[in-house]
């Protein structure tokens, strides 16, 4: 916004005012020439972005501020590089910020003086109040337009048209080009500028003869988006984040924004291989993170589109491929190279990019250019950028500083040893899209000082045709990646510079007075330094890659786990964490638990205390595969910490093969061997095949007894059956030797009786005598004993009951 300017004065009549206008314009005149002295620098002092810029003119009477009077805002200026037959036309509003209602208002369109160097440029930019005479002169005539009355808060808008011809430009050149309402109030009754908006009007009709060659960076580069989780179908269905990536590529989104606009404009794409993959994984089916589950998500369509359009739009055009991810070099040089193995992934990374670009959109990238935030360089960023095999190193002039005095603007390579090029991006036309370009004012002013730059370049020294790189923020917004584009079209014209891509730049012959000395560590900007990764970030990554290593050993399909973390991996160190150092933590550590989790997938089953008889035995451990591939390469060690009481096999320790399906479970038998009784912790631990240990250990307790007593009881049991057995025997033998005796004792008295008998019977019984005969009673057989079961019942069965027959 424009801050409101006024001057003191008399209070004229009305209709009078266009001679008090004319009289002031009179009396400033000698002002102006006076300025125009005071500020003229000389040629050396004003070297391309080099040196003091000049400050507002010393000696001329500044207006006296009228802050929040008028506000001016300079909407649209078309064309933005009119030549001599074109029509001017300024679109706008003025906004009345006081208090006062303003009576009397005319806006007016003000041509200034020719401006020539870029240092003179920075110095209108920077000027905020109106000053008579410095800020030109009013077009006049039928070329204003009238506001009678504004209240405060009202708004109203301006539309100017003045042929080109009108303006009586001179020389080819950038002019200032100010906008005015001037008005009067209630407490001043005299004419005076309530408010002013400045832009830059390039002017050069005809074009060059030795023109600038300008290369413009056009970035698709987002953040971070899918994490490491995938799912279990042989696709490997990819896990999103959020659904913020379908957003930026869709209808209206930033990305698919910037893929529209870069078609039509003549740019080298710079393309970090992430957002290619990360979209591609989208239109092959995706998912989303909802709290503890997953759901689909529904832009496959959006995002196969927007890879069909950008295989289109890069054909036969030169493409950058970054580092897969994006890494942030200035973290790795001056933090993460402290920890040990940090480099490494930065050549993967390259590797990665390539593959990645060239199977996505079928051209082959460009890969030997390292991009650091925001261009800034010392040796250490230099040392790592190259390492993975980069040879070239987008910097930028506030970085890498001149320091010769030279008047122009020097071409962007620059050889800074080591066989290493340095591309010097020019920082002012790099810079001049960043911040809120959402209002047209905003971005109207931004085109108009890119234009103003660029032509100043050229006008700088146009004899010697120069080679120039302008590289934006990583991620420009809607408006400005709108803005940049109508930058660009403009000057794709071809007035008075040509395009050419990043290749071409690099290749350029480099100036023999630009500085290719690069600063030192101490000069890298502090704000920069304080949105670095910090170490803790690079010892994270490490021990995730570690951990990564030790499991894909294990795995018979590596693949599947190595390719989605190693990318969550370089994800961890991306650009994009700049200024997110919560985000990035939280990003890090999830990849972490995620294959944590994954890893115990394969493990040992708890076991409970256990018991051993005897000298040997066999202990049973089992160990589980969750996962949906099969592990191999894997073994499982079963340690006695006691091999004198207990050993397992001839050792302290035995090993044994695990080679599981997935999703089953295998359990391996040890034998052991027992020396003595007591209790002895054993552990177990799967080991890999570099004997490195996987997993957490099982500990559990053996009691070993040689002779246990329960056996003694069985045994003892065992002697008392026996004895009690002999018993019985020695019993019924000597019942039978009884019965034995009894029979035959019995026999012998049968057969006393019958020789008895048979004497009396001879004798015969006396008369009257009477003989009693005693009979002995049958001997018991052993086979008669008492029943051992119950007579059968002849009753029915109950109900219910199953009756055997």
């Amino acid at each position: 916004m424009a801050e409101a300017a006024d001057f003191t004065g008399t209070t004229p009549s009305p209709a009078r005012r266009w001679l008090r206008r004319t009289g002031a314009l009179a009396v400033s005149l000698p002002l102006l020439a006076s300025a125009v002295l005071a500020s003229a620098p000389t040629a050396q002092a004003e070297a391309a972005g080099s040196g003091p810029r000049s400050s507002a003119p010393q000696g001329v009477p500044q207006a006296s501020a009228a802050k929040g009077v008028v506000d001016v805002s300079l909407d649209t200026l078309t064309p933005t590089a009119p030549d001599e037959n074109d029509t001017l036309t300024v679109r706008g509003t003025v906004t009345n910020t006081g208090k006062r209602t303003i009576t009397d208002g005319q806006v007016d369109l003000l041509v200034g003086r020719a401006l020539h160097t870029r240092s003179s440029l920075d110095a209108a930019d920077r000027r905020t109040k109106h000053v008579p005479g410095v800020d030109g002169v009013p077009v006049g005539g039928k070329y204003v337009q009238e506001v009678e009355q504004l209240a405060p808060g009202r708004t109203q808008d301006f539309s100017i048209s003045v042929p080109v011809k009108e303006l009586d430009l001179g020389s080819d050149g950038v002019y200032q080009l100010g906008v005015t309402l001037t008005g009067q109030t209630p407490t001043q009754r005299y004419d005076q500028v309530l408010g002013i908006e400045r832009a830059f009007l390039p002017w050069q009709p005809k074009g060059s003869d030795a023109k600038t060659k300008t290369t413009f960076l056009w970035p698709l580069i987002s953040s971070t988006h899918l994490t490491a989780e995938t799912g279990s179908n042989e696709q490997q269905t990819r896990v999103f984040e959020d659904d913020s990536l379908a957003k930026e590529i869709g209808p209206g989104g930033r990305l698919q924004q910037m893929l529209a606009l870069g078609t039509s404009l003549d740019v080298t794409w710079v393309i970090d291989p992430d957002l290619l993959a990360s979209v591609h994984a989208m239109a092959d089916g995706y998912r989303i993170k909802d709290g503890s589950k997953t759901v689909a998500g529904k832009n496959r369509a959006v995002a196969g589109q927007w890879l069909t359009d950008l295989q289109k739009a890069v054909q036969g055009k030169t493409v950058v491929a970054l580092p897969f991810a994006d890494p942030d070099l200035a973290s790795l040089a001056h933090r993460g190279k402290n920890v040990s193995g940090s480099l490494s992934h930065l050549k993967d990374a390259t590797d990665v990019a390539a593959l990645t670009v060239e199977s996505t959109l079928h051209v082959k990238p460009v890969t030997d250019f390292a991009w650091p935030a925001e261009g800034a360089i010392d040796p250490s960023i230099v040392d790592v950028a190259t390492s993975a095999g980069a040879d070239t190193v987008i910097t930028r002039n506030d970085s890498l500083r001149e320091t010769g005095g030279l008047p122009y603007t020097p071409s962007a390579p620059r050889p800074i040893g080591g066989g290493t090029t340095a591309v010097v991006a020019d920082a002012r036309l790099s810079k001049v899209f960043q911040g809120d370009l959402t209002r047209a004012e905003s971005s109207t002013l931004a085109v108009q000082e890119f234009l103003a730059q660029s032509l100043m370049i050229t006008l700088q020294d146009p004899g010697e045709p120069r080679s120039i790189v302008v590289a934006p923020q990583r991620m420009p917004s809607n408006s400005q990646a709108q803005s940049m584009a109508k930058a660009i079209q403009t000057v794709q014209e071809g007035r008075w510079t040509d395009t050419q891509d990043l290749t071409a730049a690099a290749k350029a012959k480099p100036d023999p007075g630009a500085t290719t000395r690069v600063p030192s560590g101490r000069s890298y900007p502090g704000h920069l330094r304080k949105q670095e990764l910090d170490v803790a970030a690079f010892e994270l990554v490490q021990s995730t890659q570690r951990k990564l290593d030790d499991f894909s050993t294990i795995l018979t399909d590596p693949d599947r786990v190595v390719t989605p973390f190693g990318r969550a991996i370089d994800r961890g160190m991306s650009t994009s964490w700049r200024g997110r150092a919560t985000e990035g933590d939280a990003f890090r550590r999830g990849v972490e638990r995620h294959l944590a989790d994954l890893m115990r997938s394969v493990q040992l089953i708890d076991k409970s205390d256990a018991q051993l008889s005897g000298r040997s035995a066999t202990i049973p451990v089992t160990v589980k595969n969750n996962l949906v591939q099969g592990v191999d390469n894997l073994r499982l060690r079963l340690t006695s910490t006691k091999p004198k009481r207990l050993k397992i096999g001839d050792e302290a320790y035995g090993e044994q093969t695990v080679k599981l399906a997935g999703e089953r479970s295998q359990t391996l038998k040890f034998d052991t061997n027992a020396n003595a009784n007591g209790i002895v912790d054993v552990e177990a631990q799967l080991i890999t095949e570099d004997g490195s240990p996987y997993g957490d250990k099982v500990r559990f307790r053996v009691q070993v007894n040689e002779v246990t007593p329960t056996v003694m009881l069985v045994i003892a049991g065992g002697l008392l059956l026996l004895v009690l057995a002999g018993f019985r025997m020695y019993q019924q033998r000597k019942r039978v030797t009884a019965r034995q005796a009894a029979e035959e004792a019995a026999a012998d008295a049968a057969g006393a009786d019958a020789a008895a008998t048979d004497a009396g019977e001879d004798a015969g019984p006396s008369e009257g005598e009477s003989a009693d005969v005693t009979r002995a009673p049958e001997p018991e057989q052993p086979s008669d004993l008492t029943p051992d079961t119950a007579a059968e019942s002849t009753d029915p069965s109950g109900t219910g009951e199953r009756v055997d027959r």
